[in-house]
């Protein structure tokens, strides 16, 4: 499929939107087949709640595009033909990503690396010897950028490919003293981030920047982490997303060997080397569930209805089912309730079917 200009602008809008999320972007293309339609009927739908969802005015979204021609980054939106194909089966898939440097290695096979910044010289060189040997093997090497093993990931597998995923913005060089290595990053391999141009990264954007690191690639191999670390929820991810966990075991006695050793525990693959990767990737296996029902809408939601969803959540995950059987209402009438109810702020929509409060 190629995208039109006037769908590709109105997909970055969309997913400009406050409390469109990429559950709530993806569910609004599938109801209203384009972003211009769904933009087209956001006011109807926020009509119950002086709490609407306004999307950015025109101006702004073009400026971030102008932002964007002015570092030489490169828009891929949901839908355009090179966007990477292993995001895409994601649900929900991030609607836009900015990028920088050598885009083609997004739709390569690809492992992940990720570790604790603080990281020993053993896991280091480990990381750094891994991301080489995976690059000789054709494996682009994606990881986040950060100090530690993720720098060592990436300097391992310049010459070969490298991804680096941030949780600011394309332009947002953090650590201060990676700059020497996003220059390398920008110009030898490639530089992706979720966020607009110019913004500045914070906590809660390190979340989506691990879903789309365990997102790009096959698998994920952890090399030194603490239990509560980025590197376990990168695994968790990939894990929820079909990909194979690989863990580098270390010694007992070292806080960052806490966290693969766990994830053994919990049936992560052991990795001592790239034979270990070799050998799970061999094994026959998919990556992909089963193609489900396409999600299904209905119009003219009431208010009566619309409070009674909303009384059935709560901050724990609700699936959706859940709440259409509790009501004995069809799922397509649930579904159009849920996505009202998350664009006035009173429900989140959730990846696997789920919602909160």
């Amino acid at each position: 499929m190629s995208l039109r200009g006037a769908e590709r602008f109105a997909r970055l809008r969309l997913a400009r939107t406050d409390r469109i999320g990429p559950v709530a972007f993806s569910q609004l293309l599938l109801r209203y087949g384009s972003a211009v339609s769904a933009l087209d009927a956001l006011p109807g739908l926020v009509r119950k709640s002086g709490a609407a969802s306004s999307p950015p005015p025109e101006e702004a979204v073009q400026r971030e595009l102008d932002r964007g021609d002015q570092i030489g980054a490169r828009l891929l939106v949901l839908g355009d033909d090179d966007y990477p194909e292993m995001l895409a089966a994601l649900d929900p898939p991030p609607p836009i990503l900015w990028t920088r440097g050598r885009v083609e290695l997004l739709n390569r096979p690809s492992v992940a690396i990720v570790g604790a910044r603080i990281a020993s010289a053993g896991g280091q060189r480990i990381a750094r010897g891994l991301a080489q040997q995976l690059g000789q093997s054709g494996h682009v090497v994606v990881s986040g950028m950060a100090r530690g093993i993720d720098a060592a990931a990436h300097e391992g597998a310049l010459p070969t490919g490298t991804v680096a995923v941030l949780g600011g913005g394309v332009d947002d060089i953090y650590p201060p003293e990676h700059a020497d290595l996003y220059a390398r990053l920008i110009g030898q391999a490639c530089v992706v981030s979720e966020s607009p141009i110019g913004a500045r990264a914070q906590a809660r954007d390190f979340p989506r920047r691990n879903r789309i690191i365990s997102g790009l690639s096959r698998g994920v191999v952890v090399v030194e982490a603490e239990i509560r670390s980025g590197s376990l929820i990168t695994a968790r991810l990939a894990a929820e997303q079909g990909r194979d966990v690989f863990a580098v075991p270390g010694s007992p006695l070292d806080p960052r060997a806490r966290g693969p050793n766990e994830l053994l525990r919990q049936g992560a693959i052991l990795c001592e080397g790239i034979e270990d990767i070799d050998r799970a990737f061999n094994t026959l296996r998919t990556l992909r569930e089963p193609p489900s029902e396409p999600l299904r809408y209905e119009d003219d939601i009431d208010d009566a209805f619309l409070d009674r969803v909303a009384a059935l959540l709560s901050p724990t995950p609700t699936p959706r089912d859940e709440i259409a059987r509790a009501l004995n209402a069809p799922m397509a009438q649930v579904a159009s309730a849920l996505l009202e109810l998350s664009l006035t702020g009173r429900a989140e929509l959730l990846p696997g079917g789920l919602a909160s409060s």
